[in-house]
């Protein structure tokens, strides 16, 4: 029985890019000798994707492009190459640069080129097997698992969409600071000292705001934690739950110890039709944006709001004719609650009292974090909410970096009225006001040095080893400082110390004010 299928919308032209499939696949396996590679779970995610389709062709086939984005449990040399000869397809292979804005971004540059006619259908995965990965280097074992020889790699290259940035700075990659769990904490001093709450306060409020992401995870079969935290057991710290950058728990830092993968598939409205794809399974990518912060931490205004987010997220929703108040759906970044906060502040929502869901997988801690490619299980799982509320509209804002490089998309069950919308508010990015260095000669010779944020590095005993602060002076300049003395350290644990005099050692070490 030939099953029925809508004509393309009046609304929606032929090149109206549209997801029509989507995979997720968790691998749970202790012996790694027995584990899939990453590769292989993308091929599975592929084929899950394809599945999802309920299309009466076989539409991986007809993929012009296949995307992977960039693994780092193994060197492949080229996993798109892998992922197609697993399949047993030959599309045009594309890879990303690093960064876990790269999903959005994939969605956006492909949806780019099947509006303007030069794509028909992408075929966008990813998956890491970090998990696998580690037990196989604890138990001193060398894996198995595939490469491309690299002669080949050399004379038959992927594509790669997208751009590298560096984000560390030669003056910050010297002191070490390179980093999210060391730079992400201090983000949230200064997100607390901004807020002018005290820390109780302030911790309450995020642990709450993190045990509703557990909450969400709880719910979701393709989440890899699905027990449901109290904001307590998010922020206080025990054997299982170790303190690992003041003031983050382990709860609170992405899980990247995971095995997953994820694929979705986007074609044009006509290709959708032409395969048979069920109109209730349509999603649009209604519009998107891309951008990035000052590359350079040191050079932030302010490491209390996102510029580049307030700017990327505004574009983004002007392309689909929307305010934040008109998207039901919200799935924000979430490697770490100061990104969530961020975010959120940005595109107009407080993270503490919003009663739309700020993620719609439970985040990285929870749901997981599988490298670059989590946003990929965000984007699919928001697909499922947008089915089962058709004529929504949800939002999706991935992050790369330091809270550094954004890709944000809009989606609806509904066509865009016009065309998808692209947009990249860069030139106005770069415009903002940059901090500058300061060395740590003139830090000390400034004499009114005052800590901007903090954080005590811990290691797996929960004993501290490391505090870092960083120090503003007085002609509004950053540096960063690190001390291991143990005085240092305690003080920094107990109370609030944004705005406190600190006195700077031209050898990059501080010592706070009495």
């Amino acid at each position: 029985m030939l099953r029925r299928v809508a004509s393309v919308p009046s609304n929606s032209p032929a090149h109206t890019p549209v997801i029509i499939g989507v995979g997720q696949i968790l691998q749970r396996i202790d012996d790694p000798f027995d584990a899939h590679d990453a590769t292989s779970l993308m091929a599975d995610a592929a084929r899950a994707a394809a599945a999802d389709c309920m299309a009466q062709q076989d539409v991986l086939r007809t993929a012009d492009v296949l995307a992977v984005v960039r693994t780092l449990s193994w060197r492949y040399g080229d996993a798109a190459r892998l992922v197609c000869d697993a399949l047993g397809i030959a599309p045009r292979r594309v890879v990303t640069p690093m960064g876990g804005n790269s999903p959005q971004s994939l969605v956006n540059a492909a949806s780019k080129r099947i509006a303007n006619g030069e794509l028909t259908c992408a075929i966008l995965v990813g998956g890491e097997t970090w998990r696998s990965r580690m037990r196989a280097r604890k138990l001193g074992v060398e894996l198995d698992w595939p490469k491309v020889d690299d002669a080949l790699v050399e004379s038959e290259p992927p594509e790669t969409w997208g751009h590298e940035l560096h984000m560390s700075s030669p003056e910050e990659s010297a002191i070490g600071l390179t980093m999210p769990v060391q730079v992400y904490p201090m983000f949230e001093t200064a997100i607390r000292a901004a807020r002018r709450v005290d820390t109780a306060t302030h911790l309450r409020d995020v642990g709450a705001m993190w045990a509703r992401f557990s909450e969400v995870a709880s719910r979701n079969p393709f989440a890899w934690s699905q027990r449901s935290l109290t904001a307590d057991e998010v922020v206080t710290p025990n054997d299982r739950n170790r303190m690992v950058g003041y003031p983050y728990t382990k709860s609170m830092n992405s899980n990247n110890d995971v095995d997953m993968s994820a694929c979705i598939i986007v074609c044009s409205a006509e290709h959708a039709q032409r395969l048979g794809v069920p109109r209730d399974k349509w999603v649009f990518p209604l519009s998107g944006s891309d951008c990035h912060e000052h590359a350079f931490i040191s050079d932030r205004a302010t490491f209390a709001k996102t510029p580049a987010v307030e700017l990327g997220g505004r574009a983004a929703l002007r392309g689909a004719n929307l305010e934040i108040d008109d998207v039901a759906h919200l799935d924000l970044y979430s490697c770490f609650p100061s990104a969530v906060q961020l975010g959120a502040t940005s595109l107009g929502l407080d993270p503490y009292t919003e009663t739309r869901p700020l993620t719609q997988t439970g985040g990285l801690s929870f749901s997981g974090g599988p490298w670059n490619n989590y946003v990929m299980h965000s984007i699919a799982t928001m697909v499922e909410t947008l089915r089962q509320d058709p004529g929504s509209n949800g939002i999706v804002w991935a992050n790369g970096g330091f809270v550094t490089k954004h890709a944000f998309g809009l989606y609806s069950t509904t066509p865009p009225a016009e065309r998808f919308v692209h947009d990249e508010p860069q030139e106005a990015i770069d415009a903002l006001p940059r901090a500058g260095w300061a060395s740590a000669e003139d830090a000390a010779a400034d004499g009114k040095t005052t800590i901007e944020a903090f954080t005590v590095m811990h290691g797996r005993d929960a004993t501290p080893e490391s505090a870092w602060v960083a120090i503003r002076l007085s002609d509004g300049r950053r540096t960063f400082c690190t001390s291991t003395k143990p005085d240092v350290m305690n003080h920094l644990l107990d109370g609030e110390h944004v705005g406190e005099r600190a006195t700077v050692t031209p050898a990059a070490d501080f010592v706070p004010a009495a």
